[in-house]
């Protein structure tokens, strides 16, 4: 059993659901504080003037220490308006747009109160757009103490999980010992991936799955694990 831990992310890159694909349990690391400036609340598309952020205004002010779970959504900011006007602006021409656009009108159409509740819905729709079928569960569910490594391996015991995988970010901070002690494989994502027909210029592997999608359809998981 393979076990991937990830915080919730706002319609994150196509590194993400690798991982979750690769994983046969994928744990929303949604109990842990929030952070600043992150990809909790924000990622980049495409456009025709460079990379633009799409980032989501979040009830925060100086309150820094509230856990993923708690950060609810400033609705009195045009978010919504703002990020779909950006995607109708820069995906119209791709060749995927009609497949998807409804989908995320619906989703811009709707209201949201908690950050995570958005991000965790748009991650779970777009696992079923690529053929995912990972289980999918939230850390808050679990019984968890301690910080960082300690509640990664708390995470594997508790789904009998017998590696676990990571992405190159974390080997600053994981302790490998405390995975060998329970007999936890520990194993690191390769984010490597082949370009793909993209608009808008030089290629550029750092934009949301969005752009993977609109761009190549049912034929994306080609691009990112195929």
């Amino acid at each position: 059993m393979i076990l991937g831990c990830i915080q919730p992310s706002y319609i994150p890159w196509k590194g993400y659901f690798h991982l979750i694909q690769k994983s046969d349990i994928f744990v929303f690391h949604d109990n842990i504080q929030y952070d600043k400036q992150s990809w909790r609340n924000r990622n980049l598309i495409k456009t025709a003037v460079g990379k633009q952020w799409l980032s989501v205004p979040v009830k925060i002010k100086d309150d820094w220490q509230k856990n993923i779970l708690e950060v609810d959504i400033d609705n009195d900011q045009p978010w919504q308006r703002k990020h779909i006007n950006l995607i109708r602006q820069n995906y119209l021409k791709s060749p995927f747009y009609d497949h998807y656009i409804d989908f995320f009108e619906d989703v811009y159409r709707s209201h949201w109160k908690r950050l995570v509740d958005l991000d965790v819905y748009l991650i779970k729709e777009i696992c079923g757009f690529l053929g995912i079928r990972t289980r999918l569960i939230s850390a808050s569910e679990l019984s968890l103490e301690g910080k960082k490594t300690d509640r990664l391996v708390q995470m594997c015991l508790q789904c009998q999980a017998k590696k676990y995988l990571s992405g190159p970010a974390a080997k600053e901070y994981i302790e490998l010992p405390k995975f060998l002690e329970h007999g936890i494989e520990l194993e690191y994502m390769d984010y490597t991936y082949p370009v793909y027909p993209q608009l808008f210029g030089e290629f550029d592997h750092q934009v949301s799955i969005i752009d993977v999608l609109f761009n190549c359809g049912e034929n994306s998981y080609q691009y990112i694990w195929g």
